[in-house]
């Protein structure tokens, strides 16, 4: 006998997982700017997204790095310097926003 879905919850399925991991404002607006640009510093993220405060981009980003999608490099320094760029984990991503990317470009108009 097939599936039934009474017996099923969305909250177990990959998508659930890999929606949880992605959801947010501004966390797509992010991996995307890693995906294109590899290694982007805080201020060039800030400006790149534009709308987004320090606060949000802040709490994003250290969202990203608890998930381990992003890598955060400081450099010992004055003024400070850091990095961000994608993780292994994060860049199995690309192929996803890749697809993402190619199904806007074929239907935003």
């Amino acid at each position: 006998m097939g599936k039934c879905i009474s017996n099923e919850s969305f909250k177990d399925t990959g998508l659930a997982y890999t929606l949880r991991l992605i959801k947010g404002k501004y966390k797509m607006h992010v991996l995307y700017a890693l995906m294109e640009f590899g290694v982007v510093r805080f201020g060039e993220m800030k400006r790149y997204i534009g709308e987004i405060s320090f606060f949000m981009l802040n709490r994003t980003l250290k969202e990203l790095e608890a998930d381990n999608l992003i890598k955060r490099k400081e450099y010992e320094q004055l003024p400070l310097k850091v990095e961000y760029s994608l993780t292994e984990r994060g860049k199995s991503l690309i192929p996803l926003l890749d697809g993402l990317c190619q199904w806007g470009e074929d239907h935003k108009n």
